[in-house]
C-alpha cells in the first residue's frame, strides 16, 4: 500500500528523527534523583535539581516522569495507632505547647511519642509468628530533625529514658529555656521522666488525653516512616526491620528535602541558618 503525503513532511520527520534527545541529560539526571529518593513525586524533584543548579519547569518534568514510568507507589494505608495511656499512674503536667509547634530557634521546642511496627519471624517449631519492635524518637519542632531515638522489642521505662537523656544532651546548646513535649503515656508520667527534666531545668508539657493533634509533628513524622519505608513490605526479624529504621532516620534527617524548609533536609536547613557553635 502507498501512502502520499508532501516531500516537505517526510523530510520533517526524517530530521526529527535523526535529532538527539534533547531531555537526555534530564532524564539521566531524574533517573539519578529518583534512585536515590524512591518517594520524591515532581514538586521534590524540582526542587532537587533545582539544589543541583538546574531550574526545570515543573511540566517538563511531570512530562518526562511520566514518559520514564516515575509515579509515586509507595502503599498507603492506615494501621492501629499504638496507645502507651493507661490512665494516671503518674503526674499528669499542663499543655504548655498548645499547638504552638512553630519556633525560630533549634532545640527549644522538642516532641516525643512511641510507635509500634510488625514482623514477621519463625519460632522454634518453624511456625510464623507476629512480633513487634517499639521506636522512641525525640524530634525538634524548629526543623522536624529526629535528635534521638531507642528502638526496642517491648516498650518499657529505661529505654525511654535513655533517648531522653540523649535528647537533653543533644540540646543542650539551646539558649533558652526547652520544652519537652509528649502525650499523656505512661512512661511520660513516671516521677523519674520528670524528674531528669527538672534537674536540667525543662519545662515539661503533655497532650490533652486522646488529642492526637496536640501533638501532630510526631505523628506525621510516623506517617511519613511508615509510607516510605514499612508499608507495603514485610519483615522477618527484628535485625531487618531495626536497621531499615536506622536507614530511614538517617535519611530523613540529612538528605530528604522539605518544601517548609525551603527545600532541604532537616540538618542542612538547621546548619543553614544557624552558627557552628550552636549546631553542632
Amino acid at each position: 500500500m502507498t501512502i502520499d503525503y508532501p516531500k516537505s513532511t517526510y523530510m520533517y520527520w526524517q530530521k526529527r528523527f535523526k535529532q538527539k534527545d534533547p531531555d537526555t541529560e534530564l532524564k539521566q539526571l531524574i533517573l539519578e534523583i529518583r534512585d536515590q529518593h524512591k518517594d520524591y513525586g515532581y514538586r521534590r524533584i524540582k526542587a532537587e535539581l533545582r539544589n543541583r543548579g538546574f531550574v526545570v519547569n515543573k511540566k517538563r518534568i511531570q512530562r518526562i516522569m511520566q514518559e520514564l514510568n516515575l509515579q509515586v507507589t509507595s502503599f498507603s494505608r492506615k494501621s492501629r495507632k499504638y496507645s502507651s495511656y493507661k490512665g494516671t499512674v503518674g503526674k499528669v503536667t499542663p499543655n504548655r505547647i498548645s499547638r504552638r509547634f512553630d519556633t525560630t530557634i533549634p532545640y527549644q521546642k522538642i516532641t516525643t511519642d512511641t510507635t509500634e511496627f510488625k514482623y514477621y519471624e519463625n519460632d522454634p517449631s518453624g511456625n510464623l509468628q507476629i512480633k513487634k519492635l517499639y521506636l522512641d524518637p525525640f524530634m525538634d519542632m524548629y526543623n522536624k530533625e529526629i535528635v534521638s531515638y531507642k528502638i526496642t522489642k517491648q516498650p518499657n521505662g529505661i529505654t525511654i529514658m535513655e533517648a531522653l537523656a540523649d535528647a537533653i544532651k543533644a540540646t543542650e546548646k539551646c539558649p533558652f529555656r526547652r520544652t519537652f513535649h509528649s502525650d499523656q503515656g505512661w512512661a511520660y508520667q513516671m516521677k523519674a521522666y520528670g524528674a531528669e527534666l527538672r534537674k536540667d531545668n525543662i519545662f515539661q508539657s503533655m497532650s490533652r488525653k486522646g488529642n492526637c493533634l496536640d501533638n501532630s509533628p510526631i505523628e506525621n513524622f510516623f506517617g511519613l516512616l511508615k509510607q516510605e519505608m514499612y508499608y507495603g513490605n514485610v519483615f522477618h526479624s527484628y535485625r531487618e526491620l531495626e536497621q531499615e529504621i536506622i536507614k530511614y532516620i538517617h535519611y530523613y534527617n540529612h538528605d530528604r528535602i522539605k518544601e517548609k524548609l525551603n527545600w532541604m533536609s532537616p540538618v542542612h536547613y538547621r546548619e543553614h541558618h544557624f552558627s557552628p557553635s550552636l549546631v553542632a
